[in-house]
């Protein structure tokens, strides 16, 4: 396994993060924890959830699973980055959602009971809220550093001049900011390569790809038996639409003799701004085939052919659409 900084920070972390939104709703807690421990084994250490895993208000499901992994004992817990979420509804009162100071610290208690542990590594905001001043929110986020409770912020889903006002406020307050984004970002879906990399990559902040198959769609949907993904009618209709593209993505991947998922993966590994794409396996299958994409490589006639079937914006904003 190969590691690398979580952006400017000194925490080391794998090159693949497990992702574990499949844990409860599609993968059972004995099979998660199955995966969990091969992950261990294979060198992975970044692990990621959210507490609105599992998908039932308030819950926690997903959480309490890893929970109960680390409750297992031997050091799971001391060898892994866990990176959590708030933002989404964990109740049905108005203060129960968002990045404000009173959910904040209501939702990291809530995150470290179910996950069983005194701090979460890295604590992430699920989406931009734009109701909340950074004022309040690097308060709040400073009283949880200054306790123990969490050791680094990251945000999800932030355009790029949120990355850049949260993290030139902290700099003007001698506070470290964000350390990662989580973005989706993937051949198919290359917005992000306009504002949010170029942003993140001023200031420091580790790009962690969510969705980096887009839905399955870059994972072999031509050559491939259908799964309950790839089966759907929303599947099914961006695979006619863009089936020209597909077969000369799916030709290209069988020409250099590796499955497509491995190529697209390879492909974001590639990127200086990326830490590490988000895999998300709901068997341990899953995750070996996911492993294999550390050994592919892709020199530079190869990344134009990719590039040349999935084209991005050509450059990053303003150069991109005007001079």
């Amino acid at each position: 396994m190969d590691y690398t900084h979580l952006g400017r920070s000194g925490l080391s972390v794998s090159r693949l993060c497990l992702g574990t939104m499949n844990f409860g709703p599609e993968t059972t807690p004995a099979d998660s924890h199955a995966i969990l421990d091969h992950a261990l084994e294979q060198g992975i250490n970044f692990l990621d959830t959210a507490d609105v895993y599992g998908w039932k208000l308030g819950e926690g499901i997903t959480e309490k699973i890893l929970g109960d992994w680390f409750a297992l004992g031997g050091t799971r817990r001391e060898q892994v980055v866990i990176a959590t979420k708030l933002y989404n509804a964990m109740g049905k009162g108005p203060n129960d959602r968002g990045n404000n100071a009173y959910h904040i610290r209501a939702a990291c208690e809530g995150s470290l009971r179910r996950l069983k542990t005194d701090h979460i590594d890295l604590y992430q905001m699920h989406h931009i809220d734009r109701t909340t001043p950074w004022e309040e929110i690097w308060q709040a986020m400073d009283q949880l550093i200054t306790q123990g409770k969490v050791l680094y912020v990251g945000s999800s889903n932030f355009a790029g001049w949120n990355i850049a006002a949260a993290c030139q406020m902290a700099r003007d307050h001698g506070r470290l900011g964000l350390v990662a984004e989580q973005s989706k970002y993937s051949l198919a879906c290359r917005s992000v390569e306009l504002e949010v990399l170029p942003a993140c990559l001023h200031y420091g902040v580790g790009v962690i790809p969510w969705s980096p198959l887009d839905g399955g769609l870059l994972g072999g949907v031509l050559g491939e038996s259908q799964g309950k993904r790839r089966a759907s009618e929303q599947m099914q209709k961006r695979i006619s639409t863009m089936r020209p593209q597909l077969e000369k993505w799916e030709a290209l991947c069988a020409r250099l003799k590796q499955p497509p998922a491995d190529v697209a993966l390879a492909w974001l590994l590639k990127n200086p701004a990326v830490t590490a794409p988000i895999i998300g396996p709901r068997t341990l299958a899953q995750l070996d085939h996911a492993l294999n994409a550390l050994k592919v490589t892709l020199d530079d006639a190869t990344m134009t052919e990719i590039n040349a079937i999935w084209p991005g914006p050509g450059n990053q904003a303003p150069e991109a659409y005007a001079w």
